[in-house]
Formats: C-alpha cells, sequence, structure tokens
C-alpha cells in the first residue's frame, strides 16, 4: 500500500470482531512502527502500555464514562500512550520555545501506530475521553496518560465510511514568487 492508500483506507473504527484477538506479533510491530516515528531531538517522550486479554476489557471500560466509547468493549487490544521524559536537548528546546514537543510527538507516534494497523488489517480508533486516574492505577502508568487507542479486527462485512474532509483548496494555502 502506499501512503495515500492508507490514509484513504484507515479510519476511526468504531466496530471489531471481539472473537479475534490481536497477537502479539501484530502488537510487536505496531511498537516498531512507533519506534521508528520521529520525535523532537529523537526523545521519543512517550512510552506505549501494550494491554491485552482481561487488562484490554478494564482498560476499555476507562473509556466508557458518561456512555462514551461504547464500541470499546469489543476492541481486542488497546495501546495507552502516556507521557515521559523528554532529553536534555528536547527539553531545553521546549523550554526556550515554550512548546510542548511531547504533544506533537505523541501525535505523530499515534500517526505511525494506526497507519501501520491499516497495513496490517487492524482497524483502530484513537480515544481521548477516559478516566485518567484509573487508567493510570490500572497501567501502573508513570507518565500522565495522554491517549488511548483502540484496536481489533473489523468483522465481517464491515464497510468504511465516506470520508468527509476539507477540500485541497480550504486545508492549505501556496506562497509562490
Amino acid at each position: 500500500m502506499s501512503f495515500i492508500e492508507i490514509a484513504e483506507a484507515r479510519e476511526s473504527c468504531r466496530s471489531y470482531d471481539p472473537c479475534r484477538p490481536v497477537g502479539r506479533d501484530v502488537l510487536l510491530k505496531l511498537v516498531e512502527a512507533a519506534r521508528l516515528a520521529p520525535s523532537a531531538c529523537n526523545a521519543q517522550p512517550y512510552h506505549l502500555t501494550v494491554c491485552t486479554g482481561s487488562v484490554a476489557a478494564r482498560v476499555a471500560e476507562t473509556t466508557q464514562g458518561m456512555g462514551m466509547n461504547k464500541f470499546a468493549s469489543s476492541a481486542t487490544a488497546f495501546i495507552v500512550v502516556s507521557e515521559d521524559d523528554y532529553n536534555a536537548t528536547a527539553a531545553m528546546g521546549a523550554k526556550v520555545k515554550r512548546n510542548d514537543y511531547r504533544s506533537i510527538d505523541i501525535g505523530i507516534v499515534t500517526a505511525y501506530i494506526t497507519a501501520e494497523a491499516e497495513t496490517l488489517g487492524l482497524g483502530s480508533c484513537i480515544l481521548g475521553w477516559f478516566d485518567a486516574k484509573r487508567l493510570t492505577e490500572l497501567c501502573s502508568l508513570r507518565g500522565t496518560p495522554r491517549l488511548v487507542i483502540a484496536l481489533g479486527y473489523k468483522p465481517a462485512g464491515y464497510e468504511n465510511r465516506e470520508k468527509k474532509r476539507k477540500s485541497a483548496e480550504k486545508l492549505a494555502s501556496f506562497i509562490e514568487e
């Protein structure tokens, strides 16, 4: 698949086959994609906690407050992305430029994970709604949880929704001499 084909195919999947768990070999491929993702000063200021089995079921529960993310119960794996320390160079740059590079880097690594998930035949959904305290306790997180990525195989007959995006003209400006 080309990158554009991956981008066209990947969507926030909200339906998974609960009877088809994601294997460790597949999850390791996602971790490898994350390992290769660029980050400011190569600091990789995040930690990935990969959850399957009964822990995944409890992670799903942390994302379902106030009726949100009901579909998460059918996901068979989750990756919790939490903050980690910068390296010295990135920490100095963040302070001088007054920019939180961690949030940028977490966005990049999440894009890499979800793109690789698509190439492996997995559905994924990036969740920002979760009980941070419960999630931190459940996963013994050292840093603040920022995102939860739901993962699983799409059920038979699953069809992607039509993408609704801005036109290229509304999205981008070109400045040319």
